[in-house]
């Protein structure tokens, strides 16, 4: 019989309430034995109302504890690496919501850490695991697609400014507007579709022109606490380009507010054999059958799928031993380092080169 694991939380608001904590209080070889919070009556209220015994406001002091196992992250973006690292010096297993580090040095010693603890140490990545995410990967693992040269991605919102004021709009707490809090998961679903190809080089540019835009049509924009006069340092658009060691390129589009027609997540692949089309979670397949140009709409599961949930029992699928991680932390490496040079580019106004360690240098 698999070990039972003792979970401590660190960060009890909506992510966790909302997309964590049905999964983990269901699960047979789960056990939240600790939760934290800086607001540790709020998370106290959280503590009596599920019966877990032990509460906190300093992670240090939940790290304290030798029964925990497992530490499960869902602060502000601010917080992850260095609660992260704490917990795998601590000898913990950490999963972490997404983006697990504002930096690629912290990312970079996040992976360092987990290699050196032993632990595993995982990230949110919940669109990998929607019905369609999963027949296309194996579609393209069978070699249907052929060689996947190109594509584009991204997630664009009319009105959906997420806690507008508050931490998801202050940028030395989340790293960054819709490109980090939107960008991770969908490029992360387009690499890991492309086989993880190793990013050589980036060139973007990014927006900010609703500050002071007060509507909103996205239930998107109920994340997070808004603070009336609060601090919006951050993008409300970014759009960029991708080069990949292989050739390979990648288009990406990410938006919290623009003046489209409706709010849109895709991923588009172009293959040697197929191309492919995912939108809203609806996926088509453009391709060649029997010397006719065909599209395919395979028929998926009709049932919706917690997908927040799915990745949560693949981790812990993964610490007890039955799966191999989908996701290692030199893939989070990767992606926090195309992220920041996003961003670097913006601000130079040319393309930036990635250097082997996932780092970036300027290129006129």
């Amino acid at each position: 019989m698999a070990k039972k694991l003792k979970l401590g939380i660190a960060g009890t608001g909506n992510i966790f309430k909302q997309n964590h904590l049905k999964t983990l209080l269901e699960h047979p070889e789960v056990e939240i034995a600790a939760v934290c919070d800086a607001n540790e009556a709020y998370a106290a209220g959280i503590a009596k109302e599920y019966g877990i015994p032990h509460v906190f406001s300093d992670y240090r002091e939940m790290l304290k504890r030798s029964e925990i196992d497992v530490v499960d992250i869902c602060t502000p973006n601010l917080y992850h690496s260095e609660i992260g690292i704490a917990a795998l010096n601590a000898g913990k297993h950490v999963f972490c919501e997404k983006p697990e580090a504002v930096n690629p040095e912290e990312a970079r010693k996040m992976a360092e850490a987990a290699k050196e603890s032993g632990k595993t140490m995982m990230a949110m990545r919940n669109n990998r695991f929607t019905h369609a995410s999963q027949y296309l990967k194996k579609y393209i693992t069978d070699g249907w697609m052929g060689e996947i040269y190109t594509g584009r991605c991204g997630w664009i919102r009319r009105r959906g400014i997420p806690g507008k004021g508050g931490w998801f709009t202050t940028k030395e707490l989340s790293g960054g507007g819709p490109l980090i809090d939107l960008g991770v998961h969908m490029i992360d679903l387009a690499v890991w579709l492309m086989g993880n190809p190793k990013p050589v080089s980036v060139s973007g540019a990014t927006y900010a022109n609703f500050h002071n835009n007060e509507l909103s049509d996205s239930t998107h924009s109920q994340f997070g606490e808004k603070q009336k006069g609060g601090v919006f340092d951050v993008e409300d658009l970014a759009i960029g380009f991708i080069r990949f060691e292989n050739g390979a390129t990648l288009q990406l589009e990410f938006s919290w507010a623009s003046n489209i027609g409706e709010e849109m997540n895709f991923v588009e692949l172009r293959g040697t054999k197929s191309g492919s089309s995912m939108k809203k979670g609806e996926l088509q397949i453009f391709t060649e059958v029997a010397g006719r140009i065909a599209d395919i709409s395979p028929l998926l599961g009709k049932q919706p799928v917690d997908t927040h949930g799915e990745n949560l029992k693949h981790f812990i699928d993964v610490i007890q031993g039955r799966s191999a991680p989908m996701l290692t932390p030199e893939h989070g490496v990767d992606m926090i380092s195309i992220l920041a040079a996003i961003y670097q580019s913006a601000q130079l106004g040319r393309e930036v080169r990635l250097d082997d360690k996932g780092g970036s240098r300027n290129v006129a």
